[in-house]
């Protein structure tokens, strides 16, 4: 039987920020200016093969502005849409726990201390959580929610050696223990269409994530941005990118064997259009939802439905 979760067909975002929070909340991405160790030489100097000179933070906030500012700016930016006025405070850019713990906490602190922040999000590595940290971010989890984001991409070794991810799987799992032991959710973001990878391997980096129990999940359409590595592969020919049928395709069959549990926070992505060589049809971000939701629809799609 089909379990749905407002009008959608699977654990949605809004649906689950509307029924703990009481309203939809805004995610205002920030700039907290650090590097990642994939980048400053510490495991790599190029980043992964993916990943933009602006470190997946393109949408993010300047980071020569404080904290303060950067959100009062993101409100400011976003007052024509959202009448709401409470938000999510999400360092975006780069590897954002990858600063001395002292510079971390002054961050951190003034975005989470921010009486318009409901929640404070940071996105990074399994490889970039030291116990200082992790006790910093306990600490602050007990002042508002506190959610990590890791970027796990794929479970697949050779697929991670490929886009140069820089660390083993058992170090997000150990990662991912501590965190949960600190009672912190965890949100995983994983890439669809990265090369080499089919369906099958996509639904075992699925039913691996539902094995460990985690609290969110980011399905990421793989995007080929300009001034990358993985742009040099795809102008040679080395793979091609889906189309929008393969990929709806593809996210079903992911979405079908996701536990419910798990909250759906992405189910496509945005690359930005002065960067982005493929694939085009996703410039179209309010068009392609549209399409997805009548593709789940006539296909009966909905979360958990191969559990």
């Amino acid at each position: 039987m089909a379990v749905y979760w407002g009008e959608k067909r699977y654990h949605s975002l809004d649906y689950y920020l509307k029924n703990t929070y009481g309203s939809k909340l805004y995610k205002l991405s920030l700039n907290g200016g650090m590097s990642c160790p994939n980048r400053d030489g510490t495991c790599g100097t190029r980043g992964c093969i993916f990943c933009s000179q602006g470190g997946s933070g393109d949408f993010a906030e300047s980071p020569s502005e404080t904290i303060r500012e950067q959100i009062e700016h993101g409100k400011s930016k976003v007052a024509a849409k959202y009448r709401g006025g409470s938000y999510i405070a999400y360092f975006q850019a780069y590897t954002n726990t990858y600063a001395p713990v002292d510079y971390l906490r002054k961050i951190f602190t003034e975005a989470i201390m921010h009486p318009d922040i409901r929640i404070l999000s940071v996105a990074t590595r399994p490889d970039c959580l030291g116990e200082d940290i992790l006790n910093l971010l306990h600490e602050l989890n007990q002042i508002k929610p506190v959610w990590i984001e890791l970027g796990l991409q794929t479970i697949h070794e050779d697929t991670a050696s490929y886009i140069r991810r820089g660390y083993d799987l058992p170090v997000f799992e150990h990662a991912l223990k501590r965190l949960r032991q600190l009672g912190i959710p965890v949100i995983v973001h994983t890439i669809l269409g990265l090369p080499g990878e089919d369906i099958k391997q996509n639904l075992e980096t699925m039913h691996y994530l539902n094995e460990h129990h985690i609290q969110g999940i980011k399905l990421q359409l793989l995007h080929v941005l300009k001034y990358t590595d993985l742009a040099d592969d795809y102008l040679t020919g080395r793979f091609s990118v889906y189309s929008m049928e393969e990929y709806f395709e593809v996210l079903s069959s992911c979405i079908c064997n996701l536990s419910p549990d798990i909250v759906i926070h992405r189910l496509t992505g945005d690359g930005p259009k002065d960067l982005l060589i493929a694939p085009t049809w996703s410039t179209n971000k309010r068009h392609v939802l549209n399409q997805m939701q009548s593709w789940f629809k006539i296909h009966d799609i909905w979360q958990g439905k191969e559990l």
